[in-house]
């Protein structure tokens, strides 16, 4: 079953709480964490303003909610796959994946952005919870390789209130994939909140039916978040099979720049969040413990300062569509009806050129 509470080995105050099932993870992991973070941060919110000057159509922010990504992707290894969502990009960018590759789907050029076999990252999944059932499949298909690989599947509270949620956990319930469903649980499915999607005393109890294992942990914690995230993945590795994490977090901004969220909470609501910011949380425990001082975060905030530079210039830059490339990656080998069209196309692109 399920922890009553979430884990929490790092409290608000920047105090180690101890849990006798989990042991923090060890200094370098937090220091290298806590600069993720601060990255994480300045590539939020970069995007966010990059919705407003037009340069991104649209971009679902995860600030607030950046520890759950960061140690998602921190506790990955090479061989091992991520299926992030919508509103992963900070764990997409966490595997390797170029920020401006990233971003690419939410400019609305081209289909994905980066190869996703080049650091195991499938593409963002607009729709919800379609990504679980494949991830599972990819988890499936390692383990009858013989190959080390398990995969981190990633969904919102909402996704969990659809079929291929369900469908997924069965799935590797029954095939003991190696796969992590790792459910970011921030309070709301856009503007519907949790108690209006689930009656279940918690969104990790709804691995039980299928044999899946549960647990919960305070998504705001990051020393939390990796000790266990690390040893689900470490329980998958050895052949354990599925578990199902919850990550108990908020979205402090809107559900995309297209939403208005004072029609759906109130202000005090989030101002209650900010006191439990993954940033400030970590930073106050390795600056106690003389782990970080002023110098270092300056390094850090360089460095995020650098990738926003990179996110700029990379999304400033106009692109020319070619509509030729409409037709390629549909099918290997293209229909006749594909090239009928394609052929198409090009009649017009040559009679629109004779005409200038």
């Amino acid at each position: 079953m399920p922890s009553p509470e979430p884990v929490t080995l790092i409290g608000v105050d920047g105090q180690a709480t101890g849990d006798p099932g989990h042991a923090v993870p060890d200094d370098t992991e937090l220091v290298r964490g806590l600069a993720a973070l601060i990255t994480a941060r300045r590539l939020n919110d970069q995007a966010y303003a990059l919705v407003r000057q037009g340069r991104l159509a649209v971009y679902p922010s995860s600030h607030g909610q950046e520890a759950c990504q960061v140690a998602a992707a921190q506790v990955l290894t090479g061989d091992d796959w991520l299926f992030p969502t919508y509103r992963d990009t900070v764990a997409a960018v966490g595997r390797g994946v170029d920020p401006v590759e990233a971003l690419t789907l939410l400019k609305g050029d081209w289909h994905c952005g980066y190869d996703p076999y080049d650091h195991k990252v499938a593409p963002h999944a607009t729709p919800l919870a379609t990504q679980l059932p494949h991830a599972v499949g990819v988890a499936h298909a390692a383990r009858l390789r013989g190959e080390p690989t398990v995969v981190m599947a990633m969904c919102g509270d909402g996704g969990t209130s659809e079929g291929d949620f369900h469908e997924a956990l069965n799935f590797a319930a029954v095939l003991k994939a190696p796969v992590v469903f790792f459910v970011q649980n921030n309070e709301y499915a856009i503007s519907v909140p949790l108690a209006r999607q689930t009656a279940a005393p918690s969104l990790a109890h709804k691995g039980i039916g299928y044999g899946v294992p549960g647990e919960r942990v305070d998504g705001n914690d990051l020393a939390a978040l990796l000790a266990v995230l690390g040893a689900a993945v470490e329980r998958a590795r050895a052949g354990g099979g599925p578990q199902l994490i919850e990550a108990h977090t908020y979205r402090m901004q809107a559900h995309t720049n297209a939403d208005d969220a004072t029609r759906y909470r109130k202000d005090d609501e989030v101002a209650a969040w900010v006191e439990r910011d993954p940033i400030t949380r970590l930073e106050r425990h390795l600056r106690e413990r003389g782990l970080v001082d002023d110098e270092q975060l300056a390094g850090f905030a360089a460095t995020a300062e650098q990738l926003a530079a990179h996110v700029r210039d990379g999304l400033h830059r106009d692109i020319e569509p070619d509509p030729a490339k409409l037709f390629d990656h549909i099918y290997a080998e293209p229909t006749p009806q594909l090239r009928e069209q394609a052929a198409l196309v090009a009649d017009e692109l040559d009679r629109e050129g004779a005409l200038r």
